[in-house]
C-alpha cells in the first residue's frame, strides 16, 4: 500500500539534501529508530546522556553562584538579621575583607614570582649562548646551479647577527 501512493517507510524522512541533489536517482533519507525495537531499557547507544565535563561545569557553575550569594549574605547583611534566620555560627567579619586581599596579593606575588624566574632563567643578551646553539645552521656557501636563469632555493639556516645588525641599522 506504501508503495502505490510513492510513500516511503513511515520511519523515514525525506532530506533537504536531496532537493539540492543533481542526481535525481538517489534516496535521500534520514532513519528515525522505532522505540519499540529496543533490545533493552537503557536506550538504543551506549553514548547517551550528558558529559562529565559538561556535568562539571554546570555543578561548578551553580556552586559558584550559591558560594558568592552566601558570601555576600554573610558580608553584608546585620547581625541580628543573621541571628533573626538562625544562623548563629560564622566567621568573624574580619574575614570579608582579609580573604579576598590575600588572595589578591597572593595570586599577583605568584605571577611576580614567575616574572621573576623567567628572566633569572633567561641568558643575557650579551652571552654567546643567545647567538649559537646546539640547533644553528650555518647557510651553505656552494650551492651547485642546475640552470643560469633559476637558482634552487637554499636550505633553511640561521641569519649571522652581524649581517641582521647591517641590515638593520645601516641605513642604503
Amino acid at each position: 500500500m506504501l508503495e502505490d501512493k510513492g510513500w516511503e517507510d513511515p520511519r523515514s524522512v525525506n532530506s533537504p539534501r536531496r532537493i539540492l541533489s543533481f542526481s535525481k536517482n538517489r534516496k535521500a533519507t534520514v532513519f528515525f529508530p522505532d522505540p519499540d525495537d529496543r533490545d533493552s531499557g537503557f536506550g538504543v547507544s551506549g553514548d547517551q546522556g550528558p558529559k562529565t565535563s559538561e556535568v562539571y561545569g554546570f555543578v561548578g557553575s551553580i556552586t559558584t553562584v550559591v558560594a558568592t550569594v552566601l558570601f555576600l549574605v554573610w558580608a553584608y547583611l546585620p547581625e541580628h538579621w543573621l541571628h533573626s534566620l538562625g544562623i548563629v555560627y560564622y566567621p568573624s567579619r574580619y574575614w570579608a575583607l582579609a580573604a579576598p586581599a590575600y588572595a589578591m596579593m597572593t595570586i599577583s606575588l605568584a605571577v611576580g614570582f614567575y616574572i621573576g624566574l623567567n628572566f633569572l632563567a633567561t641568558p643575557p643578551p650579551t652571552s654567546f649562548s643567545m647567538i649559537y646553539d646546539e640547533f644553528t645552521r650555518e647557510p651553505l656557501r656552494n650551492v651547485p646551479s642546475t640552470d643560469n636563469d633559476e637558482q634552487p632555493i637554499e636550505p633553511i639556516s640561521d641569519i649571522r647577527i652581524d649581517q641582521i645588525n647591517d641590515l638593520m641599522f645601516n641605513p642604503r
